[in-house]
């Protein structure tokens, strides 16, 4: 039994302890926001948040969450950042086919939660780790930087 805290309710689940939490986010719990793109964390589709830190939950344990807080895509409107990131997503026309924004609205949100004001190295090097095909890079960053100047920080 692996216990944690999922969108801010505490959650027991009986799975394996090896399981990534992936899986057990989407398969067990059904949020499915959280997508499986690569399933070796190199292309940051499963990037939801451990404690406020972007981590890759295809590679993560659901055992190495017991005891700690998980925050996915679909509780991210619950932040003032997270709505002042989505926000800026809609306003910056950021999302193509779609199929990595979770991953990257999770990454930009931890991002500012960190850091208010980023500069345009500081989203790269944050950003670094998920792949958007359509190439909407240039759109991701302006959208960073307009929920920076939102005022959206904690």
């Amino acid at each position: 039994m692996v216990e944690f805290q999922l969108n801010g309710r505490n959650v027991a689940l009986d799975v394996p302890a090896d399981m990534p939490l992936l899986w057990a986010l989407r398969d067990v719990q059904g949020l499915t926001g959280t997508k499986f793109g690569c399933g070796m964390a190199l292309c940051g589709a499963c990037t939801v948040h451990l404690n406020g830190t972007a981590i890759r939950s295809c590679q993560t344990p659901v055992s190495a969450v017991a005891g700690q807080r998980v925050n996915t895509i679909e509780a991210i409107g619950e932040t003032a950042v997270g709505r002042a990131v989505q926000k800026a997503w809609l306003d910056e026309s950021v999302v193509q086919c779609g199929y990595c924004q979770s991953g990257q609205i999770m990454s930009a949100c931890s991002l500012l939660t960190q850091n208010a004001h980023p500069t345009d190295g500081d989203i790269d090097a944050a950003m670094s780790g998920n792949i958007c095909r359509c190439g909407t890079y240039t759109r991701i960053r302006v959208a960073i930087h307009r929920a920076a100047r939102s005022g959206g920080q904690k």
